[in-house]
């Protein structure tokens, strides 16, 4: 019998629905599902590094939507399927073990520094995709096209207060650009989050609190 994930009505499971389909546009790591106390929070990772020495930041995306308070999990999936009500969702026989999903950001300590308007976010994530389209040869390699896409998104961006540009991408990919919003940024420890209105964009890495003070970049410089 397939197990199944309860959520609060019709709408919030289409919402989960929508989340878990971007985010397998973007990975193959799948989204980790965790609820409790009637919550249900789904994280995915917009970027993360392979293998010991690989320095692509860390940047994950988040949505936390109402659940059935009986509802408990913590579980990493590829995929969900519509169930036969229309609040369930069907999860699949077997989950993911990615090593991002043992990262997790801390739940308090958080403390305000700065915002940021949604319009400059989605320049710079339309500026990343354009870099990467431009450097991409075609033929080129899994590493290659993952060693491009890291030296793009994984770059601090003066625009974004030195955060790694990944953070625009995850906050474009995902859906969580709306019309025009002030994004808070806030910061505990390693860890950046932006807070959008639609969810959040959590970022740790090499470039860890993304305020030092780097050199101005353009295309000529990244792909040259």
């Amino acid at each position: 019998m397939p197990l199944h994930l309860l959520l609060a009505d019709a709408e919030t499971s289409k919402d989960v629905l929508t989340f878990v389909g971007r985010a397998t546009r973007i990975t193959d790591e799948g989204v980790r599902l965790q609820a409790s106390d009637g919550v249900l929070a789904l994280t995915t990772a917009a970027l993360a590094p392979h293998g010991l020495f690989d320095q692509t930041p860390t940047v994950l995306g988040m949505r936390i939507v109402r659940a059935d308070p009986e509802l408990a999990c913590d579980i990493v999936v590829g995929e969900l399927a519509a169930g036969e009500e229309s609040h369930q969702l069907v999860l699949p026989e077997t989950g993911l073990s990615p090593a991002w999903a043992g990262i997790a950001p801390p739940r308090t300590g958080w403390e305000a520094h700065a915002s940021l308007p949604a319009s400059v976010i989605a320049n710079r994530a339309q500026w990343g995709i354009s870099a990467v389209a431009r450097g991409a040869t075609p033929g080129a390699g899994e590493e290659a096209v993952r060693a491009l896409r890291a030296a793009i998104w994984g770059e601090p961006d003066d625009d974004l207060a030195g955060l790694p540009r990944g953070v625009a991408f995850a906050a474009d990919a995902l859906g969580f650009i709306s019309g025009e919003e002030d994004v808070p940024v806030t910061r505990s420890g390693r860890w950046t989050r932006l807070a959008f209105r639609r969810g959040h964009v959590l970022s740790r890495g090499p470039v860890a609190s993304g305020l030092t003070a780097v050199r101005g970049t353009g295309a000529g410089d990244l792909l040259g």
